[in-house]
């Protein structure tokens, strides 16, 4: 058994998604190429492509990785909120955390979105969101119910408004020179919407 002496194919594959997310800090995602990837593993070509079959299988891995995270993160974080805006505000925050700590991710995301072609990591980004999306609406509809936010809300817009405010801060953080801070604004951007959806 060669247990010990060589990661497995998951584990190589979930090395694979950390190098990426890692090297979309620090250039344009488009840029990244197999051979960047595998340097940063510390593996031959060869031996990445014996657990992708091409870049684009690398590129959705990395996606549903890291849509996993981050829904795994607002998930524990609204745990035990029971006011629909104070959940809204975990979730947000989760996610500024997140992002903060991988700052590539909005990079890789966007990236994909903005491809004219369909590929795996795109269709998984755009699955990302709508589920991202659905959480956020079942708090604004309670919200709703308990009046706090107004009847004439888009629901579906606003909770996309929210989302957007990430990567509003983002850019933020890009023009300033500190893309590892983006919490520093995150609260008042929180209560910038959350008035704007507010019931009167």
């Amino acid at each position: 058994m060669e247990i010990g002496k060589r990661r497995s194919s998951e584990e190589r594959r979930a090395l694979a998604v950390d190098a990426v997310i890692e090297l979309a800090s620090e250039m344009n995602p488009a840029d990244i190429t197999t051979a960047a990837i595998s340097d940063r593993m510390g593996l031959t070509q060869g031996a990445l492509f014996r657990h992708f079959p091409n870049k684009d299988a690398v590129l959705q891995a990395v996606m549903e990785s890291v849509s996993e995270r981050i829904l795994s993160r607002i998930d524990e974080a609204v745990r035990g909120e029971a006011s629909p805006f104070g959940a809204l505000r975990a979730i947000f925050m989760a996610h500024v955390g997140f992002v903060e700590s991988n700052p590539g991710v909005p990079r890789l995301m966007f990236g994909e979105l903005q491809r004219t072609e369909e590929t795996g990591a795109k269709r998984a980004t755009a699955a990302f969101l709508e589920t991202y999306a659905t959480r956020i609406l079942e708090r604004l509809d309670e919200a709703k119910k308990l009046g706090q936010v107004s009847s004439g809300v888009c629901s579906r817009l606003a909770a996309m408004a929210l989302i957007g405010s990430i990567q509003g801060l983002v850019i933020q953080a890009t023009l300033s020179g500190r893309v590892g801070d983006i919490r520093a604004g995150a609260d008042a951007a929180f209560d910038i919407w959350r008035k704007g959806v507010s019931a009167a």
